[in-house]
């Protein structure tokens, strides 16, 4: 039995909070597509880079998420704030296929956090 869009998201981000890129992964379909506004990536070495670059860029970052489920399809605004970046207009959406992610977009801005 597969898995719900709002099961697999909570064990995505999970999974995000380990920071293991091959363990994320598992959570997407073989042929899942990342697209960024840098361009698109594919299959689980995609979703490594593109999820890698963003835990990169905001280490140990304090996460607000606010999830919008419609049957298959999640939108998700976020915010992310580091010691020396933050991210105020995060907007990802999410196509799960029969379980597991199959395709996502990813769009932020990352900026110098101000004191």
């Amino acid at each position: 039995m597969s898995r719900t869009p709002q099961e697999v998201f909570a064990d995505h981000g999970t999974r995000l909070g380990t920071g293991d890129l091959d363990l994320i992964s598992q959570n997407y379909t073989e042929d899942a597509v990342f697209l960024t506004p840098e361009g698109t990536l594919t299959g689980h070495e995609g979703v490594r880079r593109g999820i890698g670059k963003l835990l990169a860029d905001l280490p140990d970052a304090e996460w607000q998420l606010t999830p919008i489920f419609a049957g298959n399809v999640l939108l998700l605004q976020w915010t992310a704030a580091t010691g020396t970046h933050e991210v105020t207009d995060g907007v990802d959406t999410f196509v799960f296929r029969d379980g597991p992610i199959s395709a996502q977009t990813v769009r932020h801005t990352l900026t110098p956090r101000t004191a």
